[in-house]
C-alpha cells in the first residue's frame, strides 16, 4: 500500500508539471491568438488526484489556477476545503486552450466524484472551457441531488461567469444548503448583473455567516449604489466581524457620500481591529475629504498598528492636506516602523512642492527600517525643499542600502541639488544600481524609480 501510494504521489505531482506546462503553452498560444488543445492527460490526472493529501492536491490546483482565470481567493466553500499555502496571482486567460470533448465530458463527470481532490481539480480545469457543454451541464447540475455536486457546479458557473447562469443562480440562492448558497451569491458577485441584487440582498440575514459574507461581497462587486443602506445596517448590527469586514469594503466599492459618513462613524465605535483596518481602507477608497477628522484620529490613537497605517495610507490617498502635521509626527513617533513609513510616504502625497519639510520627516531619514527610510527620501523628493539638501546629502554618506541611496539620490536631484562633484563620487560605487542613479542625475533626467508604495492594507479583495 505504501509502495503503491508513493507511485500516486509521483504521478499527481508529474501531472502539476504538466499542468503547469500546458499552462505555459497555453499563454505562448494566446499570444498568437490561436486555438491548442490540451496536452494534459485528464484520465491520468483523475486518477493520480484520488486520495490524494491536501497539500498535494493544492500544489495540483495552484498549478492549473492559470487555466482560465486569476487568483479567487474570496471563494466561500470548494472541495478541497483547504486554503492554498502559496496563493498565486497568475495572468488572466483568454480560454485558447480547450479541452476535446471527451475530456470535458470526464471532467463534467467527474464532479460528481466522492473525492474532493477529483472535485477541486476538474472544475478549475473546466474553468476556462466557457463552451456550451460545459455551461449547459453545470447548469443542469444545480438540480443534482447530492450537496456536493450542486456545490461544485456554482464553483464552475462562477469561474465561467456565463449570462446564461444568472437566473439558475438565482434560484440557487434558495437552495436548502448553506455552502450553495454561498458559491451561488459569490458567482453572481462575478458575473456583475444588477438583476441578481433583489435576490441577494435578503441573504444579508441569512442564518448562516458564510452566506451573508458572500452575499455581501457579491453586492460590493455589482455596480449599483442601490444597496448602501442595506450594506450599513450590516456594518453596524452583523455579529460576526468577517461579515462586518466585508461589508465596509463594500461600501468603500460604492464611492457614494452616505457610504463615506457611516464608516467614518463607525470607525470609532467598532471593536474588531480588523473590521476597522476595512473601515480605513474604504474611506481612502472613497476619496472623500468630509471625514478625514475619523482617520486622523485613528491614525494617532488606534492600538493597532495596521489601523493607524492604513489610516495614514488614507489621508495620503485623499490628498489630505489639512493633515501634513499629524502625520509628521506620527511618522516621527510611532512604535511601528510601518506606521512611519507609511505617514512619510502620505507627507509626500499630501505636501505643497516647495514647501519647508515637516521635522518628522527629516527623522525617518534615520530609521532602523530601510522600507521607512526610502520612503522618507522619496516624500522629500516630492516636498522638494531646498533646506533639506544638508539633511538627505549627510544621509547619503552613511546611507548602506542601495535602495535607500538610490532614493536619496533622487531627492537630491529633485531639490535642486544636483551636485556634480556629489554625483561624480558615486560613479565608483559598487552598487550597479546607485552607479545608473548617478548617470541618470548627471544627465539631468529625475524622473527614475524608486517608487515606495504602500500598498494599502487589507488588499482592495476581501
Amino acid at each position: 500500500m505504501i509502495v503503491k501510494k508513493g507511485v500516486i504521489m509521483k504521478g499527481l505531482l508529474g501531472v502539476v508539471a504538466a499542468a503547469m506546462l500546458a499552462s505555459t503553452n497555453g499563454g505562448a498560444s494566446a499570444a498568437r491568438s490561436t486555438v491548442t488543445e490540451s496536452t494534459v492527460d485528464v484520465s491520468a490526472l483523475l486518477t493520480a488526484a484520488r486520495g490524494a493529501p491536501p497539500m498535494i492536491c493544492s500544489l495540483a490546483a495552484q498549478a492549473v489556477r492559470g487555466w482560465g482565470w486569476g487568483d479567487y481567493s474570496d471563494i466561500p466553500a470548494t472541495p478541497l476545503s483547504v486554503v492554498l499555502a502559496t496563493p498565486v496571482r497568475t495572468r488572466e486567460f483568454n480560454g485558447n486552450v480547450k479541452f476535446t470533448s471527451e475530456d470535458a465530458d470526464k471532467l463534467l463527470t467527474a464532479l460528481s466524484s466522492d473525492d474532493p481532490c477529483v472535485r477541486e481539480l476538474s472544475v478549475r480545469m473546466l474553468g476556462s472551457q466557457k463552451t456550451p457543454q460545459v455551461i449547459d451541464a453545470l447548469i443542469s447540475k444545480l438540480s443534482a441531488a447530492d450537496v456536493q455536486t450542486r456545490e461544485v457546479a456554482t464553483l464552475g458557473l462562477g469561474f465561467l461567469q456565463p449570462s446564461a447562469a444568472i437566473d439558475p443562480l438565482i434560484g440557487a440562492l434558495r437552495d436548502a444548503a448553506p455552502t450553495v448558497r454561498a458559491n451561488s451569491a459569490w458567482a453572481l458577485g462575478h458575473i456583475d448583473n444588477r438583476r441578481a441584487l433583489a435576490s441577494i440582498v435578503p441573504l444579508f440575514n441569512d442564518r448562516d455567516a458564510r452566506v451573508r459574507e458572500a452575499s455581501v461581497v457579491a453586492a460590493g462587486r455589482i455596480d449599483s449604489n442601490s444597496t448602501v443602506a442595506a450594506l450599513t445596517r450590516v456594518l453596524q448590527n452583523d455579529e460576526v466581524p468577517s461579515v462586518r469586514r466585508v461589508a465596509a469594503w463594500a461600501l468603500g466599492q460604492r464611492h457614494a457620500r452616505d457610504a463615506s459618513d457611516v464608516l467614518a462613524a463607525q470607525l470609532d465605535r467598532e471593536k474588531d481591529a480588523r473590521v476597522r483596518e476595512m473601515i480605513a481602507w474604504a474611506l481612502g477608497e472613497g476619496h472623500s475629504r468630509t471625514n478625514t477628522g475619523a482617520l486622523r484620529k485613528a491614525m494617532r490613537n488606534d492600538s493597532d498598528e495596521s489601523v493607524r497605517e492604513t489610516a495614514a495610507w488614507a489621508l495620503g490617498e485623499m490628498n489630505d492636506r489639512e493633515s501634513a502635521d499629524e502625520l509628521s509626527e506620527v511618522a516621527a513617533n510611532d512604535k511601528d516602523s510601518r506606521v512611519r513609513g507609511t505617514a512619510a510616504w502620505a507627507i509626500g502625497q499630501v505636501a505643497r512642492r516647495g514647501q519647508k519639510a515637516p521635522a518628522g520627516l527629516l527623522r525617518v531619514l534615520k530609521d532602523d527600517s530601510d522600507d521607512a527610510r526610502t520612503k522618507a527620501a522619496w516624500a522629500l523628493g516630492e516636498v522638494a525643499d531646498p533646506a533639506t539638501l544638508g539633511a538627505v546629502r549627510d544621509a547619503l554618506k552613511n546611507e548602506k542600502s542601495t535602495q535607500v541611496r538610490r532614493a536619496l539620490i533622487r531627492a537630491m536631484i529633485k531639490t535642486g541639488g544636483r551636485n556634480e562633484e556629489a554625483l561624480t563620487e558615486l560613479l565608483t560605487s559598487g552598487e550597479p544600481s546607485v552607479r545608473e542613479a548617478a548617470i541618470r542625475g548627471l544627465a539631468g533626467q529625475d524622473s527614475f524609480n524608486p517608487w515606495p508604495w504602500p500598498w494599502p492594507r487589507p488588499r482592495p479583495f476581501p
